[in-house]
């Protein structure tokens, strides 16, 4: 601390020494929460209800790479809660107890990575940081439940927590040893990942092992963000849930399967995925995720560091390559009066949008069209809700471009993502975020099952974010022309609510 304060104080010196500068929260946070008179080094950042702030958070703390704050005031944001896990956001989650009975917010539930009661308010600031500590490390939503009062007693100058916490993640060729000798003697090996892998550093030393195995690389089906680039020649693709059209195991012809960042093959995928006699290798440094299926060899370390010194410990394999990933071919002009179809939307989208631009996807009907025209090139490329009820995809992608100013950010929704965090969009109209939303409408039918006659386009204009509604391939191409390579300097929001052929 800079001198001698209150709790409060203290709270926000644990804050920015996380180094957090956005807070998030519904309007009326400032007005009932402790900490909602901020400081002006920190902004709030409020949504129109609990779902949609701890949603903004999440995509902001996963671009930011960073802990972001969340202040609820009820256990209303739960369910984004579970998507910030999902997507391994680290969340601070900063509650309070009215009384001594029921708190505002039940920690209980597996998505939480750490909670704490503290008794009184003088122990909420080491809380605090111990919490983002927790957050960051265990990649998830860490909970403190303070209490309501107190937060005006005198704290005094001792930082709360050590001011330098070091994470040393060396690996020697002793600890991958095991794994290297399984990978030497394979006769085909693969590689699978998952959102764990999802930075710089880790694409760069899978692609090297891939390289140094000659083996191709996949994407497990349940991963929210991609763990390997996927315009890369050895990505073989995203895995499906089920065998191929022959009846045969997806991954048949492998008999060595080391998942990196991702959980192991869960029982009831070994037969749909995996031949009869091959053997799982797990690398990760989630414990959690090492324990969710059955495997012969499971290394607890950086999957970055693992893969980094397998590629200067195991030789060169020259015994084959996989082959390129497949680009779609062109679909064609739709005929006149012909309704588009999503798949057109997203080869239009695709021949504009810049490499590193970040594609929140909430639609999980073209879920598999969007890896195959528009794949991931960067890290955090792609972002697929998971885990959460609809209207999460939405404000995560206004907490992203809020983070990244530097990537363009573009929203592929359906309508129930759209209808249920339509309000966000008034958070994206006033602090001019620049991203752009496509809705996929299903000509002559409801945006969603229950709410015919709801425009997409219309609300988006009620809530101050200027939107357009098209319903031809050539009119969708001008409007992305214009908008799609200016997205790098956007400074206000827009909605194309695209109609498409709903049996795309």
């Amino acid at each position: 601390m800079s001198g001698p304060g209150d709790v409060r104080d203290a709270v926000f010196d644990a804050v920015r020494h996380a180094g957090i500068t956005a807070v998030f929260g519904d309007p009326g946070v400032a007005d009932t929460h402790p900490l909602g008179g901020l400081p002006g080094d920190l902004s709030l950042i409020a949504g129109a209800n609990e779902c949609i702030a701890a949603a903004m958070a999440t995509g902001w703390a996963l671009g930011h790479d960073g802990p972001a704050l969340v202040l609820p005031r009820t256990s209303a944001g739960l369910g984004a809660l579970a998507a910030a896990r999902a997507n391994h956001a680290p969340l601070v989650v900063l509650a309070v107890r009215h009384d001594h009975g029921r708190p505002a917010l039940d920690p209980a539930g597996e998505h939480l990575v750490w909670s704490a009661r503290p008794a009184h308010a003088r122990d909420v600031p080491a809380a605090v940081a111990r919490a983002a500590l927790e957050a960051v490390t265990g990649r998830g939503p860490a909970v403190v439940l303070a209490p309501m009062d107190g937060w005006d007693e005198p704290y005094g100058t001792r930082p709360p927590v050590p001011m330098d916490v070091r994470r040393p993640c060396r690996v020697s060729a002793e600890d991958v040893a095991p794994l290297a000798a399984l990978l030497a003697a394979a006769r085909s090996p693969v590689l699978v990942t998952g959102a764990l892998t999802g930075n710089g550093r880790a694409w760069t030393a899978l692609a090297s092992l891939a390289d140094r195995l000659s083996c191709p690389v996949w994407q497990e089906p349940s991963a929210g963000r991609p763990g390997f680039p996927q315009d890369h020649p050895r990505f073989a693709g995203v895995l499906p849930t089920d065998r191929d059209g022959g009846g045969r195991p997806v991954l048949d012809g492998h008999d060595v399967v080391v998942v990196v960042g991702a959980p192991a093959f869960r029982a009831a995928d070994h037969d749909a995925l995996l031949p009869d006699g091959a053997t799982v290798a797990v690398v990760g440094d989630d414990p959690g995720a090492m324990h969710r299926g059955p495997a012969a060899l499971a290394l607890l370390a950086s999957p970055a560091a693992v893969c980094e010194r397998l590629a200067v410990t195991l030789p060169q394999r020259d015994d084959g390559r996989s082959a390129p990933a497949g680009r779609p071919g062109l679909l064609g002009r739709a005929a006149e009066g012909e309704s588009l179809r999503a798949g057109v939307v997203l080869e239009e989208l695709a021949a504009r949008l810049a490499p590193e631009a970040i594609v929140v996807e909430e639609a999980p009907a073209v879920r598999g069209a969007l890896h195959r025209f528009v794949p991931a090139r960067r890290p955090l490329g792609h972002l697929s809700a998971v885990s959460s009820g609809p209207g999460f995809a939405l404000p995560a992608a206004i907490g992203l471009r809020l983070a990244r100013p530097d990537r363009p950010v573009v929203a592929l929704l359906d309508g129930a993502a759209t209808l249920s965090a339509a309000q966000a969009l008034w958070t994206a109209s006033c602090h001019r975020v620049g991203a752009l939303f496509v809705v996929l409408t299903p000509t002559g039918g409801a945006a969603w099952p229950g709410f015919a006659g709801v425009d997409p386009a219309s609300l988006a204009r009620c809530l101050g974010c200027p939107a357009v509604r098209v319903d031809a391939r050539a009119a969708l191409a001008e409007v992305f022309d214009e908008v799609v390579p200016a997205l790098w300097a956007r400074e206000e929001p827009l909605l194309v609510d695209v109609l498409v052929d709903p049996d795309t």
